[in-house]
This record gives structure tokens, C-alpha cells and sequence, in this order.
């Protein structure tokens, strides 16, 4: 997935304003302007719209893993250069202090049926041979379970 989506679909599923969207880079030492926030957040079709770079999806995700857990004693977490989608699962499993069954539930909401095997292989290291690659279409159907968990449909 495209970093500028992940970040907009975060933003929506914890009803951040452009606020705290920066309070949330400044959790991870980042600093980052209101513009720049403002463009990453646009539709690609739209003028105004600015890429945002894995390192800056990466920032983001680890200022709301400091936001939602806590900040650790030690050393700051560096934002990765580059990010897959492995990496931004693990870093979403971590903020919301998820374990796989509530994960399973979750992908469950999007009518999206996973075993906890294949779950468990997402969030191993790329050199073990039991390692899978997280698609976008997982992903993107985790985002839409974690909104219909935290927000709920709009019918209700």
C-alpha cells in the first residue's frame, strides 16, 4: 500500500485533526509542518498532493506506537528508509497491543478469513523460511476491520 493511504486511513480510524497528526510525528522526535502534513494527507488526484516518504509513514507509525503504549526508556526508535507491509502490520499489532486473535477478529470484520498460521508468518523475519509477504489487499483489509472495530459502521 502507498504510504500516503496508510497514513490517511490512520488518521480517519482515530479521528486525528492535522493537530494531532503532528503531535503524534513530534511523540517519534519528528517535526513536521502543518503543510506538509496537509499535502501528504490529500487524494493523489488532487493539486497540492505530496508523496510521503516511507521514512516519514515509518516516523508516523512509531510516534503512535509511543502515543498509544508509551514512550520506552533508551535510545529512540530510528524510522526504517523503507518500509513493507510486513512492517507496517507489525508496527500497527504493536500500537493497538494486539495479539493474533484479536487480529483474527479484526481481519474477521472484512470478511477476511486468515489462520493463525499464515497471521504468524506476516510477522516473522524476511530470512525465515516459514517468512510470507503481506499483500496489499491483507493490509488494506486489516485498515477496514481496525475502522469497523474503533468506529463502527456507519449505520450504527
Amino acid at each position: 500500500m502507498k504510504a500516503n493511504d496508510i497514513l490517511r486511513r490512520i488518521r480517519y480510524i482515530l479521528d486525528l485533526d492535522d493537530a494531532a497528526v503532528i503531535s503524534t510525528f513530534a511523540e517519534a522526535d519528528k517535526t513536521v509542518s502543518r503543510l506538509k502534513v496537509i499535502g501528504w494527507l490529500k487524494k493523489e488526484d488532487a493539486e497540492g498532493f505530496v508523496v510521503c516518504p516511507d521514512e516519514i509513514l515509518a516516523a508516523f507509525l512509531n510516534g503512535l506506537i509511543n502515543r498509544q503504549r508509551g514512550k520506552q526508556d533508551g535510545p529512540a526508535q530510528v524510522a526504517e528508509t523503507s518500509l513493507s507491509n510486513n512492517a507496517v502490520f507489525r508496527k500497527l499489532k504493536i500500537a493497538f497491543n494486539l495479539q493474533a486473535e484479536e487480529i483474527l477478529s479484526i481481519l474477521a470484520l472484512a470478511d477476511v478469513a486468515v489462520s493463525k498460521h499464515e497471521l504468524s508468518a506476516f510477522f516473522r523475519r524476511p530470512d525465515d523460511r516459514r517468512y510470507r509477504e503481506c499483500k496489499d489487499q491483507i493490509l488494506r483489509n486489516f485498515l477496514n476491520g481496525l475502522q469497523l472495530k474503533l468506529r463502527g459502521t456507519a449505520a450504527e
